[in-house]
């Protein structure tokens, strides 16, 4: 299946799955409330599937699958008969109403928890917190290559995935924040990264390069990928090489290449370059030559050595599992974990701090949901548990169109004791509308701008 068909059906399933469960919890509750629900679909547009059931209620099936909705009985969206009127939605005490609205949102809360659940009794793989190269700030910080991270501030991190965003939130906050770590010889320390050192307006989705961390997984093996034909390696070195180490300083990584030859440039002469050629350990001598780069124009010192075009990541060497039982605590602390953090980036993006350019929209999730798809079923539940948590938080916002609106209508209902005239609810629908159209369009605008770059 191809990216974009690929992306497309996944998107499909993950928002029918949570449409069918946000709307669900509205459903079941108007039932319980006694409210008559007249339909209840998975879609928009015309169904091309529909069957009713003995209450009368219509569930459909239809073409846009992009949302979906469920109709009850109600004064204001046309003529009850006078039989009926006790089953309207309107003529509903406030606080029915309120819990009808509220069962939305609380029900991909739920949903929410019970995917986080699934997801560690199979075992959520990931890759575990440790460091390849350490550069720059957190170099100077005392950090270094085979750290692990095991905390970041008051907040443990068992893998890359909860240090990347840990990381984030502290950048922005501008803070220094302590850090607890496993060395490679199994001794725990603590150190402090000065985040206060990052620069004015610096780039928030790449906070670890810019501190100098870079993970191990993100390491590309020595492997030779080519020789250029030009370069003092040709004729010596040849593709399929795997680097070891460069005038006796091992190397275990690609990236590691350019700074031993750029320093070996410098000092001048030769050096021996040590190389597995099929399990045979070899060292070639061979002198640096400063090189132009074709694209930019500048020299530097090189060997003529290409890394391979494409590789394969790593296997995961970190595992989130649990047994039933120990899995549901697990999964209401994770559930908590991910509200926290993204009502926090919520906030920071309100005030500033936090790029807009965090929004995201359709096309990311798609291109999301097919990738977590293809991870495997453990990264594809966690999506589908963060985007219903996210669709739960920003239902709940308390803008007209949304339950939140409609949930603070009811609120000042309650407070003033008597219904906003349809004058103030209509004004605020408008409202509402142009909130959302601008919330889409800057989403729009994100994902178009990561695709073009």
């Amino acid at each position: 299946m191809s990216d974009l068909l690929g992306s497309i059906w996944w998107m499909i399933v993950a928002l029918g799955v949570l449409v069918t469960f946000h709307e669900f919890g509205h459903f079941w509750v108007a039932r319980r409330c006694g409210v008559k629900v007249l339909r209840f679909s998975v879609g928009f547009g015309k169904p091309f599937w529909s069957r009713r059931d003995r209450h009368g209620t219509e569930f459909a099936l239809a073409a846009i699958p992009l949302g979906g909705y469920v109709k009850m009985l109600d004064e204001a969206e046309g003529n009850v008969p006078a039989s009926q009127l006790d089953q309207a939605f309107n003529r509903k005490p406030v606080w029915q109403r309120i819990a009808v609205v509220a069962a939305g949102p609380i029900a991909n809360l739920v949903l929410c928890v019970a995917l986080l659940w699934a997801m560690f009794v199979i075992g959520k793989q990931d890759f575990s917190a440790t460091l390849g190269n350490v550069d720059g700030i957190a170099a100077d910080a005392g950090f270094e290559r085979g750290d692990r991270l095991l905390a970041i501030g008051d907040r443990p991190v068992g893998t890359w995935t909860e240090a990347s965003m840990v990381l984030t939130k502290a950048a922005i906050d501008g803070a220094d924040v302590p850090v607890r770590v496993e060395k490679a010889n199994g001794d725990t320390q603590s150190r402090v990264l000065p985040l206060s050192r990052l620069p004015v307006g610096f780039d928030q989705e790449n906070v670890a390069s810019l501190t100098g961390l870079a993970w191990r997984h993100w390491e590309v093996p020595a492997l030779v990928g080519a020789v250029k034909p030009d370069g003092p390696a040709a004729g010596i070195i040849k593709p399929g090489d795997l680097v070891t180490a460069i005038d006796g300083h091992p190397v275990s990584d690609f990236g590691q290449i350019p700074d031993l030859v750029k320093a070996l440039g410098e000092r001048g002469g030769s050096a021996m370059v040590e190389v597995d050629r099929a399990g045979e350990r070899l060292a070639l001598e061979l002198t640096p030559r400063s090189m132009r780069n074709p694209e930019t124009g500048a020299s530097y010192w090189g060997l003529g050595l290409e890394s391979p075009k494409t590789r394969e990541l790593p296997p995961y060497d970190a595992t989130q599992q649990y047994g039933p039982l120990a899995a549901i605590p697990a999964a209401f602390r994770e559930t908590r974990n991910l509200a926290t953090d993204s009502l926090g980036m919520m906030r920071r993006m309100l005030t500033g701090d936090a790029s807009l350019k965090n929004i995201s929209g359709p096309i990311t999730i798609a291109r999301t949901a097919n990738v977590t798809a293809q991870r495997g079923a453990d990264w594809f539940l966690y999506f589908l548990a963060l985007l219903s948590l996210s669709l739960a938080i920003i239902n709940l916002l308390p803008i007209p169109v949304l339950d939140g609106g409609h949930l603070l209508y009811y609120l000042i209902e309650l407070v003033k004791g008597s219904p906003l005239s349809e004058r103030t609810m209509a004004t605020g629908q408008y409202v509402g509308l142009a909130l959302l159209a601008g919330l889409m369009g800057l989403a729009f605008y994100n994902d178009i701008l990561r695709l073009v770059t």
